[in-house]
């Protein structure tokens, strides 16, 4: 499948497609293994992430969608949404950061927006992912414990404890107003984040079109002589750390 995601890079940069992924879902789910995934293998300056932080006060002023289009991608680009503008559907509504007023707005107007999107070419690609509470209080729990993963448990993290069921109602009125034919929604079980990697990244691929574009034709003669060995003369490296 990664060779396949390097094949999509390359047809989308042969055919200036523009593909567009959001990733939501739970808290601990998985978002940035599965970004991780799909990104590993592709050229860092195609393939961008997007994973915004809370708005400033100019961008609190503007037009709601404003900050999240700005990141769209030009001919040839991908880009990888960790969370979304469907923040305003989910954690914004949740943890109160939004008014009932602004998430009705955002509900009717979501898939306006993102059918002009569709309408002018981009591939939309809306992905959900799902975890049980159970399983979400295990990773909590890691993240709390384990020093290299302690600056992934924020204090919303913790405040969605709680609202477990807040964020499945949530979730399903967010479906049923914005799940639309030419931006469907696509749910992956996450309580197994491997197996949910994999369906992830399969069901993408399976909805691309025909990707096949050969890769132009590289001529490597021989060197034509011994490899020559690195020299210094200004600044010598510094020692190699001791590993014996």
């Amino acid at each position: 499948m990664q060779e396949e995601l390097v094949g999509m890079a390359r047809w989308a940069m042969a055919t200036g497609q523009r593909i567009v992924v959001l990733f939501e879902g739970r808290d601990t789910a998985g978002k940035g293994g599965a970004i991780k995934a799909v990104r590993e293998r592709l050229n860092p300056r195609q393939c961008r992430i997007v994973a915004l932080s809370k708005p400033s006060e100019e961008e609190r002023s503007q037009w709601y969608f404003q900050r999240y289009a700005k990141h769209l991608p030009s001919a040839g680009e991908i880009v990888l949404f960790d969370r979304s503008w469907y923040n305003r559907a989910g954690v914004e509504r949740v943890m109160g950061f939004a008014d009932e007023g602004q998430v009705e707005d955002f509900l009717r107007q979501a898939p306006a927006f993102e059918k002009l999107l569709v309408d002018d070419g981009i591939l939309l690609f809306k992905y959900w992912l799902g975890t049980d509470q159970e399983k979400q209080e295990e990773r909590l729990r890691e993240r709390l414990e384990d020093p290299l993963k302690r600056w992934k448990l924020s204090p919303i993290d913790l405040a969605a404890r709680s609202k477990y069921d807040k964020y499945t109602r949530a979730r399903e009125d967010m479906l049923a107003a914005t799940h639309t034919e030419w931006a469907p929604w696509t749910l992956v079980d996450f309580n197994d984040q491997k197996r949910g990697r994999l369906t992830l990244v399969r069901n993408l691929l399976d909805r691309l079109p025909d990707t096949r574009v050969e890769p132009p034709s590289i001529d490597f003669p021989e060197l034509g002589h011994e490899p020559v060995e690195e020299t210094y003369g200004f600044l010598e490296p510094i020692a190699d750390y001791p590993v014996d």
